[in-house]
């Protein structure tokens, strides 16, 4: 699975919203999985969106025929757009699917990590990341993705931030010395995205 992460500085909050729910011509698309996002929690104005897709062969088709169409609504309500391509590598929890009507919350973090760490940051998000949030109350789901140049995705979904609140206050430093997770990463950015239920696609 592919997993699209796009996150941009809104300038026309209603004309960007509009064009948002536009997205629902992704429905027909050939390998289209799903696609959700919302507003940073910290970040006025910027605006997350991830989209799944079965392969690349499925995307590229997408990109080459139909995109622009459909990204032409929401020409000029935004700017700073990144965007970044991911493959899933494995779950967090059991099970992901790109379903976002039973959660309120996504935490996402873009780990670059040190080129002869990378197996040993995969290993620990694998060993002892996935266990901590698995049995985590209310993190439903959630996956870690690869893209080349050792760049990591790790995506969460939560059914409130009270939840994810807990998660963090109790259990994120002692973790991270655990994994030696300082050893491993050489830039880490990260966000926490309120969803909005209007841009489910």
């Amino acid at each position: 699975m592919l997993v699209k992460w796009i996150r941009c500085t809104v300038v026309d909050r209603r004309g960007f919203e509009r064009g948002q729910r536009r997205w629902a011509g992704l429905l027909g698309e050939p390998g289209f999985r799903g696609q959700g996002g919302g507003w940073s929690r910290g970040r006025p104005g910027v605006a997350h969106i991830f989209a799944f897709w079965e392969s690349r062969a499925f995307y590229d088709s997408f990109m080459a025929r139909s995109h622009d169409r459909l990204a032409a609504t929401q020409s000029g309500t935004f700017k700073d757009s990144q965007v970044k391509l991911f493959d899933h590598r494995f779950d967090v929890k059991t099970g992901f699917e790109p379903r976002f009507t039973d959660a309120d919350l996504v935490r996402v973090a873009h780990c670059r990590v040190h080129e002869e760490r990378a197996e040993h940051f995969a290993l620990m998000q694998e060993k002892v990341w996935n266990p901590a949030m698995a049995g985590s109350p209310g993190m439903t789901r959630g996956l870690f993705g690869e893209a080349p140049g050792h760049e990591f995705l790790i995506l969460s979904m939560w059914q409130s931030a009270a939840e994810h609140g807990k998660y963090r206050a109790e259990r994120v430093e002692r973790l991270a010395l655990r994994a030696q997770t300082e050893a491993d990463v050489a830039a880490l950015a990260g966000d926490i995205v309120d969803l909005e239920p209007a841009w489910i696609v």
